[in-house]
């Protein structure tokens, strides 16, 4: 009992703020030996500098007297959710992916984020997401996914996964056993899906069995209530012994590693608490922890469960079984020599991380999935018309989603090659005052170009593009997050999805209205009637 004592801390994940390794690290490391840490963007900097915190964080480990390297995971979903920045290649998201129709792409496209995700030290992303995103009012995962049909999804996470294996990086099928049918976001409280296990089966299911038939390597899973899996009334997947290990392990057989969401969002953090919810979803059946923030809740969290260990309330062979999966998926993947590499230069890692070949790979995906849903009779636009140009304020958006982008590229695209053309930010939520100053000021111009992001999220974004079509100028609105922002805006003339706020897709879109570009995306989504579908 004593040695299981000592190897409890390998089941915990931690997160930690800054690009050094802390006193905390060093003894989440020597004193409690940690199976592993997540990085968010407040650790990663230039690609030279990711790759210093991750070998210092192996060397770490390696003193310590670690057999295996620590698992070193981060979300790279790419798209909206993408943990590395600067000098790394922006690949498209995997809602854009869907609107290629070529699930090609998005095996390429896992290689490509592998080898440099492996050329950074990160042995272990936190993707693909396969959840099936059928409620266009879903605020958290949306154009995470791949589109709304359970085979199309299952196709593109299945060659996303096996590209990234190919370069050999961990995946994770997230999140378990679907967060695509939800209006709530678990980080803020507890979702609940109250279908039968026929259509849980026949949709949310099908890409988690493709994959893991496949050879999934991690599930993640989802702080959501399903109603007609778990026993208990409120009780979230990550803690449903029914879920974890009679779904997820007995019945569709899988065998590799179970891993939670983060412990500290708010389904878990204000119900059950962080440190009682480890516990529990240990019971449940999961392997590994993941707490990415609060030092002292990991601390307490390790402390709980030698506690449990130590008066029975956790059978023994219950923790043993989870010390032999994450062994066994760190036998097949982490390699000291690979993971410790003293001699690698700024230019080693530009070979991979950035490098010309990733860009042109990710431009022309780019060009496959921007779709022009309405009114590509109405293009190209007339660059000598007088054009105005709103763009959103970037404050609409989830806490997953990444804060380093920024709409108003797309505006200074535009302007750029447009001089001509005026451009303005809207704050929303808006005051009737400044909407009728906007109507005012917008009834000078020939070609009204609005961006969007989230219609659903913050309605005055369609309040006040209604109000411009009714100036009777060409209105084109460009979706620069959801789809199914057009369902608000029926009306419009040209309607353009670009999934995501990238500066690649922003920039190519503001060249593909001006013919200077083309684009060939499908939607992966249906989009609802107005009459079912308003603000």
């Amino acid at each position: 009992m004593k040695d299981l004592l000592n190897q409890t801390g390998e089941l915990f994940v931690c997160g930690f703020a800054g690009k050094e390794v802390t006193e905390e690290v060093k003894t989440l490391i020597h004193q409690h030996r940690v199976g592993g840490f997540i990085l968010f963007s407040r650790n990663l900097g230039t690609p030279v500098e990711i790759k210093r915190l991750t070998t210092a964080l192996q060397r770490e480990a390696q003193s310590a007297g670690y057999e295996y390297p620590l698992l070193i995971c981060t979300d790279q979903e790419n798209g909206i959710v993408r943990r590395l920045g600067e000098g790394a290649t922006l690949f498209p998201g995997a809602m854009l992916l869907g609107a290629t129709q070529n699930p090609d792409n998005a095996f390429k496209v896992g290689l490509a984020t592998g080898k440099e995700l492996q050329a950074l030290g990160i042995n272990w992303n936190l993707a693909p997401t396969v959840d099936v995103n059928n409620n266009p009012l879903n605020p958290v995962i949306g154009v995470r996914s791949y589109g709304e049909n359970p085979d199309q999804v299952s196709q593109f996470a299945l060659q996303a996964m096996q590209g990234m294996q190919a370069a050999g990086v961990m995946t994770t099928l997230k999140h378990f056993p679907g967060h695509g049918d939800t209006q709530v976001d678990s980080h803020l409280e507890c979702p609940v899906i109250e279908y039968p296990l026929e259509r849980l089966e026949a949709v949310e299911l099908k890409p988690f069995q493709t994959c893991i038939t496949a050879g999934a390597d991690t599930v993640m899973t989802a702080h959501i209530y399903f109603s007609a899996l778990a026993e208990e009334k409120g009780c979230p997947a990550t803690l449903s012994k029914e879920i974890i290990t009679g779904l997820l392990r007995q019945q569709l057989n899988f065998d590799g590693v179970i891993t939670t969401d983060c412990m500290e969002m708010k389904a878990i953090a204000d119900t059950v608490g962080t440190v009682e919810g480890s516990l529990l979803a240990l019971q449940a059946g999961v392997d590994l922890i993941m707490i990415s923030h609060s030092y002292a809740l990991q601390l307490q969290a390790m402390e709980r469960l030698r506690m449990a260990l130590h008066n029975g309330e956790i059978d023994a062979e219950r923790i043993r079984a989870s010390i032999r999966r994450i062994k066994r998926l760190k036998e097949q993947y982490l390699r000291w020599e690979q993971s410790i590499d003293d001699s690698f230069s700024p230019v080693d890692v530009s070979v991979v991380v950035g490098c010309a070949e990733h860009r042109r790979l990710a431009m022309d995906v780019y060009r496959q999935g921007i779709t022009i849903v309405k009114g590509q009779e109405q293009l190209p636009l007339d660059p000598s018309a007088k054009m105005l140009i709103l763009y959103p304020e970037q404050d609409i958006q989830t806490l997953v989603e990444d804060k380093r982008y920024d709409c108003r590229v797309f505006a200074d695209e535009f302007h750029q090659l447009v001089p001509t053309a005026e451009i303005e930010q809207v704050a929303y939520p808006l005051a009737e005052e400044k909407i009728n100053q906007l109507i005012q000021r917008a009834n000078r111009f020939e070609i009204l170009i609005a961006g969007t992001l989230s219609v659903a999220q913050s309605p005055d974004q369609a309040k006040l593009i209604q109000k411009l079509k009714k100036l009777n100028k060409k209105m084109i609105v460009v979706a620069m997050k959801s789809p199914y922002d057009q369902a608000y805006l029926p009306d419009v003339d040209v309607y353009i999805a670009t999934y995501e706020y990238t500066e690649t897709a922003l920039k190519l879109t503001a060249q593909a209205l001006l013919g200077l570009e083309s684009v060939s995306g499908r939607l992966p989504i249906t989009l609802p009637s107005n009459t079912l579908f308003s603000p």
